[in-house]
Parts: structure tokens; sequence; C-alpha cells
């Protein structure tokens, strides 16, 4: 559906990109995944036609994540895939809208140039950055203007940023590369080792999303996988519970709670005092992994709660900084920390 509004907030995100088109909401909703052909260069599909192709393409086609870790691995395709997507927002390649991205609070200098000329080369007239856990705490309504300490986790496909939050802008924060990606190949691993059966990434998230746990459930739940026998080569179909996928997440989703933790410990006394009362928020879409609140509430012993439309909190974000553009250029507000601009 084309739109007016020529100011667009963009989750770049290894799994999905969302896109917040200032006066409609989201408006665009893809799987961050391009098909192309390696003989030609063509790019066949994006999005979500794309993903369906991920294991079943011939020879000469590849479907492919261009990002990687929360950072773009494949600068053609992600410029390609972007403007695809500007194409279907706004039904013209003549719209060279302004756009906020978000970033992970862990990207180098060279990496955000890269983000930067992508978006222009897509299409876009001016780009902004803003880290994810300041759009992740925007998007889910954290009310942080003042001084009084917030902390936002914003678990997505490539990274896990973790923000501590005051005064309009990040006291504290990191970046860690354990995100839904890992939790996937974890998935395959479990299940390969477990079962010997051997699965792709696909199925991996479909299993995930199904059944995902990283607690205990009080009453297992349990969805059909189906694979290929790692001894025989054949079809083969095994039922999978969520007591599987605690024991299979284990290792990833610690590592999150211990990156909370490490945070948490660089914090002053103030602010920690200050995230005790208002508990911890949890953003993206890993953060709806059953089980994810309680175990951070249980190694922090902090309330935790995981934000409404989690998975959309950090375009959201973006979209909401689009009212302070011309106020980010005059440069009061410390909203994007790493400012570039580019006509």
């Amino acid at each position: 559906m084309s739109i007016l509004s020529k100011d667009l907030g963009i989750d770049l995100g290894n799994a999905n990109v969302v896109v917040y088109a200032e006066g409609k909401g989201i408006v665009l909703r893809e799987p961050s995944v391009v098909a192309v052909d390696k003989n030609t260069g063509k790019v066949l599909k994006v999005g979500s036609a794309a993903r369906n192709m991920l294991g079943r393409t011939p020879g000469n086609v590849v479907a492919m994540h261009p990002l990687r870790e929360g950072v773009v691995s494949d600068y053609e395709l992600t410029e390609r895939m972007l403007a695809e997507f500007f194409h279907q927002i706004f039904k013209s390649t003549f719209v060279k809208p302004r756009v906020v991205i978000s970033v992970p609070s862990g990207i180098t200098s060279i990496e955000e140039r890269a983000v930067v000329q992508i978006a222009q080369e897509a299409g876009a007239r001016r780009v902004y950055l803003i880290e994810e856990p300041l759009a992740a705490a925007l998007g889910a309504n954290l009310a942080f203007e003042g001084p009084e300490g917030h902390m936002v986790v914003d678990i997505g496909g490539g990274t896990t940023d973790i923000g501590v939050l005051t005064m309009n802008g990040l006291a504290n924060s990191a970046s860690i590369k354990v995100a839904g990606d890992n939790f996937d190949e974890a998935i395959i691993r479990y299940l390969r080792k477990k079962y010997g059966l051997i699965v792709g990434q696909t199925i991996a998230e479909d299993t995930k999303i199904s059944v995902g746990s990283v607690y205990e459930r009080g009453e297992p739940v349990e969805t059909l996988v189906k694979g290929r026998d790692f001894k025989t080569g054949l079809a083969r179909e095994i039922m999978v519970t969520s007591a599987d996928m605690v024991e299979a997440l284990r290792r990833p989703a610690r590592q999150i709670v211990e990156a909370i933790l490490s945070v948490l410990e660089q914090t002053t006394p103030e602010l920690v005092a200050d995230i005790a009362q208002n508990g911890i928020v949890l953003t993206g879409g890993s953060a709806q992994l059953w089980g994810m609140d309680k175990l951070v509430m249980e190694h922090t012993g902090m309330q935790c709660t995981v934000a409404d439309d989690a998975d959309s909190c950090v375009a959201l974000g973006c979209g909401k900084s689009l009212s302070w553009i011309n106020r980010l250029q005059e440069g009061p507000i410390n909203f994007a920390r790493r400012r570039l601009l580019k006509d």
C-alpha cells in the first residue's frame, strides 16, 4: 500500500525488517532474506517469499540473510533488499524518505557508515542512526526523561542489546552477539545430538516459536518436528517437548542473563536501586520465549516484564524519534549518540 509520509523508522534486524511510517504505524514486516541467482546476480525474491526458499533452492539460486550478528554481512544484497522494501511502501522510486535506523550499541564507526551508505543507495534522502536500547525503550513507552534509572533488554535476531537509561540517554550499555540466531543454532545441534535428526534453520526457528522455552513449564507442550535422519538419510519426524527446549537453549539463555548481570555490576548503586524498583523490561522477538522473564527475575532478583508487542518495540521507537529529527540536527538531544547525516 502506497503511503504519503516521507519519514520512516526502520528496525533493520537479522531476522526481520520492520518499518514504521510516520502517521501510519507499522507498514512493513518482512523476513530479512534475499534469494539471488548466482549466475546472473539477479535478485529473485525478498522477504517472506525468499524465506520460503531457504534450504529449497536449486544449485544456481541461493537464499540468505544479508545481515549477521546485528551488522551487514553482504553490502549489495542488503541495499537491494532495502530498496525493494522502499518500493513496496511507496510504489515509486522518486520518493526519497528520511529514515531513522536502529543499530546495536556496540557497532563500530565503519559498520555505522555501511548502514548509512546502504540506506542512501537504496533511496533514502537522509539517514539517522539510533542505538537499539534507546529505540526499544521508546517503543516500550518507558519514561526515562528524568534522573530515575530504567533498564531495557532487547533480544533480537543477531544481538542482545542491554541499556540503562536515564535523563534521555544511555548511562550504561552492552551488546552481545547472542540472540535469536543462536537459539536456532542451539536447537539444530540439540536435535542432531540427542535424536539424530537433522533440521535446517527454518524448521529450528518454527520449533522455537512453537515450544521454545528457557524455563520449566508447569504443563509441558510439544510439537511435531520433521527432518532427515542422520544415519539413514531418510525423512523422519519426532515429537519435541518444551523440556527439550529448556535443555537445548540453556547455554545461550544463560549468556544473556550473565550479560545483564555484568551491566548491573557496572552501573551506579543509585541507578541499580531505581531499576530494582522499576523492574527490567524485555523487548525483541526472542524476549517472547517462554520463561525468559522468569529466568532473568530468578538471577537478578528484580521484577521483569516482557513489553507489549515486544518484536515491534525497536521499530516503534525509531518511529517515535522521527518527531525529533529537526531537534537532533540542532544537537540538544542525545537520542542518537552517533549522528550520521548526509544529503
